[in-house]
C-alpha cells in the first residue's frame, strides 16, 4: 500500500470486549469473553454469540467504510478462531465474509491475532481480565504461532488481505502494573503466575514469527510487530535483522496523556500527542510505523475524570458534566486534526473502533463514550470528512 493507511478498527466484533456491548453479558458474572463462555450454558452462550457476530458487522459497514475514504480494517480475531478451543466457537467463515466483503468494495484488511491463552495482557481485550501468562507455557505458544501460520496459508494469496500481526498489545513491565490496578483477576489461582512479558522474550517471538510466515506469505504481505508500549525498544532489534516488509504498530490514547501527567485539557493532549508524532517520525527512519489503535476519548470531552479510561461496567460515574454541542464539535475536530497529523509521521493510522452496542441517551452513564465508535465520530459532524 504506497499511499497513507486510513484504517478502522472492526473491534467487538469477533473479540469480545464487554463495555463494546454490555448487555451482551446480561444475566453473568463475566467481565471477558472467557467467563461469558463459562458462565452461560452452551445453548444459550451459541445463540447469543452467533446473533451478534451476524448482526453487528455486516456487508454495508464494509460499503460505508470504503464510502468515507477508509482504505483498510484492521481485523482482531480470537486465538480460537479456528473452534479448536472449548467451550469457545470458532468463527473463522466470517473472516471469509469479512474477506469477500473487503475485496467487493477495494479495502484492505490487517489480521490482527488479539488474543493468546492465558492471555498476553491481563486487560479484558486479551480474553481474560487479570490473567496475563500465556507467555511462560511453551506449549501455548506454540499454539498461539500456529493459528498465525493458518491464517498465513489460508489468506495469504488474498487480493484483500494487507497482513497479518502476530500479536496485540503484550503487556510488559510499565503497562503491566497499570492491568493490575484496573483488572482484578476473577480465580486468584488461575492468575498465579502472571507476569510482565521481556522484551528479550518479545524480541525472540517476533523473530519466530517472522521466520514462520515469510516464506509463506507473499513479498507483498505486511508483518506487523506491536511495541510492547515502548517504541522506543525497537532501533536495535531492527537494525540487527535484515527484515523484509515489517511494520511497527504503536498504540496511543488521549487517555494514555491523562495517566502520564493528569492534565486534563485540549493543550495538554495536543502537546502529548504532538510530541509523540515527532517520536513516530524518527523511529519511521528506520521501520515503517502505524498508529493501529487511537481515538477521540478522553476525560475532558467526558466531563468527568475516568481515571485513564476506566468504563461504566467497571465503576460507576456520577455527575459528568455536559458540554455544549458546539463547543464539543469543535474540540473533538481539533483532536482529530491533532492526532491524524501525528499519526502521518508514519505510515498512517487505524481508528478505534468502527461500532459500539451502546446506548448513550437511555443509559446516561455512557455520556462521552460515543467517540470511540467513528460511525457515531462521523454521523454527529466531530470529524471533518476532509480531514480523514
Amino acid at each position: 500500500m504506497n499511499k497513507k493507511i486510513k484504517g478502522v478498527n472492526l473491534g467487538g466484533w469477533l473479540v469480545l470486549e464487554k463495555w463494546m456491548s454490555p448487555h451482551l453479558f446480561d444475566g453473568t458474572n463475566a467481565d471477558d469473553e472467557y467467563y461469558l463462555a463459562h458462565d452461560l450454558s452452551a445453548d444459550v452462550y451459541q445463540a447469543r454469540i452467533e446473533q451478534h457476530r451476524a448482526n453487528f458487522i455486516t456487508e454495508e459497514d464494509f460499503l460505508r467504510i470504503a464510502k468515507l475514504g477508509f482504505n483498510l480494517v484492521r481485523l482482531p480475531l480470537p486465538y480460537f478462531i479456528f473452534g479448536d478451543r472449548k467451550p469457545f466457537i470458532g468463527e473463522i467463515e466470517y473472516v471469509d465474509r469479512a474477506f469477500n466483503w473487503a475485496e467487493a468494495y477495494g479495502i484492505k484488511i490487517l489480521l490482527d491475532l488479539h488474543t493468546a491463552p492465558d492471555s498476553q495482557n491481563g486487560f479484558d481485550n486479551g480474553g481474560i481480565s487479570g490473567v496475563c501468562k500465556w507467555a511462560s507455557e511453551p506449549e501455548e505458544i506454540k499454539f498461539e504461532k500456529n493459528v498465525i501460520k493458518r491464517l498465513a496459508q489460508r489468506y495469504g494469496n488474498r487480493e484483500g488481505l494487507y497482513g497479518i500481526e502476530v500479536l496485540n498489545e503484550p503487556a510488559t513491565n510499565e503497562i503491566f502494573a497499570d492491568m493490575q490496578r484496573r483488572y482484578q483477576p476473577r480465580d486468584s489461582a488461575m492468575a498465579k503466575g502472571s507476569a510482565p512479558i521481556t522484551f528479550e522474550f518479545l524480541y525472540q517471538y517476533y523473530l519466530d514469527c517472522y521466520r514462520l510466515l515469510r516464506p509463506i506469505l507473499p513479498a507483498d504481505k505486511v508483518i506487523m510487530f506491536h511495541d510492547g508500549f515502548n517504541i522506543d525498544k525497537w532501533e536495535d532489534f531492527f537494525k540487527q535483522h535484515d527484515f523484509e516488509n515489517v511494520v511497527l504498530d504503536t498504540h496511543q490514547y488521549l487517555m494514555m496523556a491523562e495517566i502520564r501527567n493528569h492534565d486534563l485539557s485540549i493543550t495538554a493532549y495536543q502537546k502529548t500527542m504532538t510530541d509523540f508524532g515527532k517520536k513516530i517520525a524518527e523511529v519511521n527512519k528506520y521501520v515503517p510505523v502505524v498508529t493501529g489503535e487511537w481515538s477521540l476519548f478522553n476525560s475532558y470531552t467526558a466531563g468527568i475524570d475516568t481515571n485513564g479510561g476506566i468504563n461504566p461496567t467497571q465503576q460507576e460515574f456520577d455527575g459528568a458534566v455536559h458540554m455544549d454541542k458546539e463547543k464539543l464539535q469543535k474540540i473533538y475536530q481539533i483532536l482529530w486534526k491533532t492526532q491524524v497529523d501525528a499519526w502521518n509521521q508514519g505510515i498512517g493510522y487505524i481508528y478505534w473502533t468502527y461500532k459500539l452496542n451502546i446506548d448513550t441517551v437511555n443509559e446516561p452513564a455512557w455520556y462521552g463514550w460515543d467517540c470511540w465508535a467513528l460511525q457515531r465520530v462521523v454521523d454527529k459532524d466531530w470529524v471533518k470528512l476532509s480531514d480523514i
